[in-house]
């Protein structure tokens, strides 16, 4: 059943991702150009599906996540909640922010779309979801290895 679910709620998620047009990443990448907000030309709807998402998100979270975490109760299919504990600003976050924001301004996509436009099977898709795998596997192997990352300090 938990399967099941899984891929209801990722059909759900590129459905709502390709129906909004966030999977484009024209449309991101409109969003993020401020530059544009001054002749008009900016494109808002970003901010409003990001809005609607957590619209819905906020008060689920708050009225049902966050007591039963408090009170060590897991989610329906799982025995936890995985929640993040940790709450210091400090540099691997800082850069691994401004890397990922970086790759995000270049090419208006990030991890869920680039997921949801496989299905377009579309060369540089392809390789941009094969580029943020290896990055994410060298990502992790700096959080084993270096003394200044946040998992060497718990």
């Amino acid at each position: 059943m938990k399967k099941i679910v899984a891929l209801f709620c990722g059909v759900l998620f590129g459905t709502g991702l390709m129906l909004s047009g966030l999977a484009d990443p024209a449309k991101v990448i409109g969003f993020l150009n401020v530059s544009l907000l001054l002749s008009g030309e900016w494109d808002p709807t970003l901010l409003f599906v990001m809005s609607g998402g957590l619209a819905v998100y906020l008060p689920l979270y708050l009225l049902v996540v966050k007591p039963r975490a408090q009170a060590k109760l897991g989610p329906v299919f799982d025995k936890c909640y995985h929640l993040p504990s940790k709450r210091a600003i400090d540099a691997p976050l800082v850069i691994g922010s401004a890397l990922f924001g970086l790759g995000w301004g270049m090419i208006g996509i990030c991890p869920g779309p680039s997921i949801v436009n496989l299905a377009h099977l579309e060369l540089p898709m392809v390789l941009f979801v094969v580029a943020m795998i290896a990055g994410a596997y060298i990502g992790r192997q700096m959080n084993r290895t270096l003394p200044l990352t946040a998992s060497s300090r718990h």
